[in-house]
């Protein structure tokens, strides 16, 4: 059985291709450097990250894109011996415009090399690239209409003014023909993220609408040329949770199709898995997979019936999920970040970290305050599980309060809890926590020590942090004991919904090391090792 979601914890916008008996992913990035990750699996089970292809200075560069910026719903395809990556990069997500350059890059294998990108356009959001039976290729993209009511945080159906296709011409690597606006999406609205797929003379078109929130669906339509006019399926949305406020898999869109070599068919969709009891989901948009049929009437629906995904489906072989070890211990001694680490939006990563200047330890070098949209030394892993403890030892001696490093739990400049090693000029070197739980716009601080801890001397300090659902507990070890630092956290801020609220974030929680110096004097902090654990 596939159990779900088969990619835990902020990995949304699932585009999936099969090349033979390989199954690859893409999925979506935001801010988070570098850009797109790509999974593998062999049995639609199992899945593997492999790499993110986007990760060099001419590809990508993302200093001065807002929170929930940057790589949007990226689409992967294989034709012509080469692997197709399509993406968009957003520039600006507040007020009346988007604004949305899409590029192309492509690699003879999923690893790469990946070559620099070409520019496409910039109409709108979610490309995707067909690759006809007949050579054509046509690129196909949502257009964002500014002369609307529609703002960012709070969008309106008249921004979301429909699909345009468009004629790619990959000698010339330029658009050809007329622009046409071929699907206006169903009555529900806010139609996004299109996929075509041909069968038995059909061009099938997925999308997704109603916003990537709690009314998100897959809409499907299909018609006989590419170009229109669509009709909606019977059901107007192949899946959706939007009508089962108890289903464990809420928020589902956004997804595609992919044949198995045997003929089944199954479609992936972004989800979530909201807290019990509340309406926040910390591990952002997940990927689901759902097995589905054709009927006599010529379209596809879900096996299990309904339009509500389900977390156990059929797989297309006899294969059980292999879990996740218990504890991830990272020691940072091969000179190479861990392939689960990112960092946040520069290409130039020599100027917040470095594997060799220490070796063993993995150096951040403070640079701007935690937050900063340009250049801050913040090198984390996605949380994929409700409950885990964190832990790293830190070697660090800050000489002003406007030296900071520690251990974090991050979704962005207004969401986040930072247990950190800083000075005080009453005690010296000292241990506090910085809070923003979700103050949106403004981003303001909270303090939750009445007073810093003072920590004496210079040795390393081993700093924990404990989420348990929505509750976090930060700790420092002391003489070989556990003692915990200030209240308990909410924890279930650090969560799409939290703060500005579903339509406004779109990634999900991060674990890991930060470090700023806003004295401009860049004090490095040395971590020795970081774990990451499954607690029950």
């Amino acid at each position: 059985m596939i159990r779900n979601p088969i990619l835990p914890g902020f990995n949304p916008d699932p585009s999936i291709c099969r090349v033979g008996d390989d199954y690859y992913i893409a999925t979506s990035t935001f801010e988070w450097y570098p850009g797109v990750q790509l999974h593998h699996s062999e049995d639609l089970v199992n899945w593997r990250l492999v790499g993110r292809p986007l990760d060099r200075a001419s590809q990508l560069d993302m200093r001065g894109n807002p929170d929930s910026g940057g790589i949007w719903a990226p689409c992967l395809s294989y034709a012509d011996g080469l692997f197709w990556l399509v993406y968009t990069d957003v520039k600006r997500i507040d007020g009346a415009f988007k604004d949305t350059h899409n590029y192309i890059v492509t690699a003879p294998y999923i690893e790469g090399p990946w070559s620099d990108p070409v520019y496409v356009n910039s109409s709108g959001f979610d490309p995707s690239l067909f690759h006809d039976d007949d050579g054509r290729k046509w690129f196909l993209n949502m257009v964002w209409n500014h002369v609307s009511s529609g703002v960012g945080g709070q969008p309106k159906h008249p921004s979301f003014a429909g699909i345009l296709l468009q004629e790619w011409d990959a000698k010339a690597k330029t658009l050809v023909g007329q622009a046409r606006n071929i699907f206006a999406g169903s009555p529900h609205g806010l139609v996004e993220g299109p996929h075509l797929f041909k069968r038995a003379g059909w061009y099938y078109l997925t999308t997704a609408e109603g916003g990537t929130g709690y009314d998100h669906a897959v809409t499907m339509a299909r018609s006989r040329a590419i170009d229109g006019p669509y009709e909606l399926h019977p059901l107007t949305h192949l899946i959706t949770s939007k009508d089962d406020p108890d289903a464990v898999l809420q928020r589902a869109g956004h997804g595609q199709l992919v044949e198995t070599p045997n003929g089944e068919i199954y479609h992936t969709h972004l989800t979530s898995r909201p807290l019990p009891g509340l309406r926040r989901s910390p591990l952002g948009r997940e990927t689901a997979i759902q097995k589905c049929v054709w009927k006599e009437d010529g379209w596809l629906y879900l096996e299990q019936g309904g339009q509500v995904p389900a977390v156990e489906v059929p797989a297309p072989l006899d294969v059980q999920p292999v879990d996740a070890p218990a504890v991830e211990r990272y020691d940072f001694d091969d000179g190479k970040l861990p392939l689960e680490f990112q960092w946040l939006r520069t290409p130039d990563w020599q100027r917040l970290f470095s594997l060799n200047d220490r070796p063993g330890f993995l150096r951040l070098f403070g640079r701007e305050s935690i937050g900063s949209w340009y250049e801050q030394a913040l090198v984390a892993r996605r949380q994929d599980v409700f409950s885990f403890r964190a832990e790293t030892r830190l070697d660090y001696e800050p000489k002003t309060f406007q030296q900071a490093a520690g251990l974090v739990h991050y979704y962005n400049r207004h969401k986040f809890h930072f247990l950190a090693v800083t000075h005080d000029a009453y005690h010296g070197r000292v241990l506090t926590v910085m809070s923003c739980p979700g103050d949106w716009p403004d981003g303001r601080l909270t303090f939750p020590l009445a007073e810093p801890i003072p920590l004496p001397g210079d040795a390393p300090v081993t700093l924990a942090a404990e989420v348990r659902g929505a509750t976090l507990a930060f700790s420092y070890q002391r003489d070989g004991q556990w003692t915990q630092v200030g209240p308990t956290l909410d924890a279930s801020v650090i969560s799409d919904e939290g703060g500005r609220g579903e339509h406004g974030s779109f990634t999900g929680a991060f674990v890991g090391m930060a470090a700023f110096d806003t004295s401009g004097s860049g004090l490095h902090a040395d971590f020795d090792w970081f774990t990451y654990g499954r607690v029950g």
